[in-house]
């Protein structure tokens, strides 16, 4: 690898390290402070916001991209993500937090696709240490933002967003020095002239032919796993007050970090995707129902270290599901289709979360937002089991061949959790 790209990676890497950190930081405790002083309906509301902001970067990045350049790019999401975050600790009331995590979302759309833009415009055969690399940074800083925000817990809002805000700033910066402008130079025009600013061509590819009941598995999953990282705080303050609000997502992120790599090479050799995928989410739905009928620390342990099977176990399990079933000249159609799923599934994750929750507690049903989330899991794992030997869509290629094309692709399209 040469020093050049050596520096970039390390910007790379080093961003998604501090931003990572930052956010998991912020919104345990706001999510817990929000559904104590307001309702878990306004919480869920604040963080969908994030993802209505995020999706409506993925209609604008290539047109920011054209004119300013990806280095440029990038910069620009990470500064509007920092300052947004900046002013959280002075805003005052949902409609404030809402329009500042509204921004918050659109910078982090902006500014993740122009971090994997620049890993895949390595040389192919130096893309999978560096994904790896960028994988691994994101998990770290999951994990110690997490303990981070368990310590800050106490402090005000307008203490806990200025550390935030420090953190984006750093990120803000080690991606300008480090990432070169070499590399990162404007998306180049189309045919047909000028890239508009806000294009919604990405709207073309919601619809696969063939693969349309995945793409609704896929956004069935991802507003599971919203439904989690929404509804744990609000679970926290409520039922378990003497632990921070972070503190299961140190757990989970821990669990992810040590289990990920074994266990998915473990079952993907000896099983099919959709038995992979419905073994993730049968993980899910003893998680949730861990949660509703415990309702203590213990029992958060235990669902914190069996929700993880989710992401360790269906996300790349349905991408292979995925490139196994769509043609080649497809896939990168489908890939756009799976990026918009995933944010339509984040969303009403989100707000199903908090709904749920205020409604649990309002009719007296104490975990009865979990048990709702365990039957949805447990119908996904279903459908997962009743498509596992159906054979690949027309013109399916080689599983392997098929991986290797995601994966390229997956560095334009998918954001990170």
């Amino acid at each position: 690898m040469s020093r050049e790209r050596r520096r970039a990676l390390v910007g790379v890497v080093g961003g998604i390290l501090l931003a990572n950190t930052g956010s998991y930081i912020w919104f345990p405790v706001l999510v817990a402070t929000l559904g104590g002083s307001d309702s878990g309906f306004w919480a869920g509301v604040v963080m969908c916001m994030t993802y209505v902001g995020r999706l409506l970067a993925t209609f604008c990045y290539e047109g920011i991209a054209a004119r300013a350049g990806v280095r440029a790019t990038v910069f620009l999401g990470t500064a509007l993500e920092a300052v947004a975050l900046g002013l959280m600790g002075f805003a005052d009331g949902v409609l404030g937090y809402s329009l500042l995590a509204f921004f918050i979302g659109f910078g982090s759309g902006t500014s993740f696709p122009g971090l994997k833009n620049v890993l895949v415009s390595f040389p192919e055969d130096e893309r999978p240490k560096a994904f790896s690399a960028f994988q691994m940074a994101g998990q770290v800083g999951l994990f110690g933002g997490a303990l981070l925000g368990a310590a800050l817990a106490g402090v005000g809002l307008r203490t806990l967003f200025t550390v935030v805000f420090v953190f984006f700033a750093g990120f803000c910066v080690i991606t300008s020095a480090l990432i070169p402008r070499h590399g990162s130079e404007r998306v180049p025009h189309t045919a047909g002239g000028r890239v508009p600013l806000f294009n919604l061509a990405a709207f073309k590819g919601i619809e696969v032919r063939g693969a349309t009941r995945y793409f609704l598995l896929s956004a069935a999953f991802w507003s599971l796993s919203l439904g989690f990282v929404v509804g744990i705080p609000l679970h926290m303050e409520e039922y378990v007050p003497g632990w921070a609000p972070s503190a299961p997502f140190w757990i989970t992120g821990l669990s992810v970090l040590v289990l990920q790599y074994p266990l998915f090479q473990l079952l993907s050799k000896r099983f099919s995707p959709g038995t992979v995928m419905a073994v993730g989410l049968t993980g899910m739905t003893v998680a949730f129902l861990a949660f509703g009928a415990g309702r203590t620390g213990p029992w958060v342990v235990v669902g914190c270290l069996t929700v993880v099977l989710g992401e360790i176990l269906f996300v790349p399990s349905f991408d292979l599901w995925i490139s196994r079933r769509v043609p080649e000249h497809r896939l990168a159609k489908a890939m756009g289709a799976m990026h918009f799923f995933r944010s339509a599934g984040n969303m009403a994750g989100s707000l199903a979360a908090g709904i749920l929750f205020d409604l649990s507690r309002s009719l007296g049903v104490a975990g009865g937002n979990w048990y709702v989330a365990a039957l949805l899991a447990a119908g996904c794992a279903l459908v997962c089991l009743s498509g596992r030997r159906s054979g690949p869509a027309d013109g399916g290629r080689d599983l392997a061949a098929a991986d290797a094309q995601a994966t390229e692709h997956e560095g334009t399209v998918r954001e990170n959790v």
